[in-house]
C-alpha cells in the first residue's frame, strides 16, 4: 500500500466516525446514511436512505446535521454532496 492510498483509507475512517456518531439521530426519524465515497480531492459523496429519499427535509439533514459536522471534524474536506 502506498502513501496515497493509505491516507486516502484514514481519510475515509475519519469521515465514517463522523457519520456513525450522526447516524442515530438520523436513525430515530426512520432514515439513513451511507458513506458512497471520499474523493483524492475531499469531496465526500453520500447517500440517504430510507425514510430520508422522500423526506421533505433531507437537504436540510444532508447540510446541517452531515455537511456542518464533517466540515468542522474532518478539515481536509472540501463538499459533501448526496447521490442517487
Amino acid at each position: 500500500m502506498n502513501a496515497t492510498s493509505a491516507n486516502q483509507e484514514a481519510l475515509f475512517a475519519r469521515v465514517e466516525q463522523v457519520i456513525e456518531a450522526i447516524r442515530p439521530a438520523i436513525q430515530a426519524d426512520g432514515g439513513d446514511v451511507e458513506l458512497v465515497e471520499v474523493t483524492p480531492k475531499g469531496e465526500v459523496r453520500l447517500r440517504l436512505l430510507g425514510a430520508c429519499v422522500d423526506c421533505p427535509s433531507a437537504d436540510v439533514t444532508l447540510q446541517i446535521a452531515l455537511k456542518r459536522n464533517l466540515l468542522a471534524r474532518v478539515p481536509e474536506i472540501t463538499s459533501v454532496t448526496a447521490v442517487v
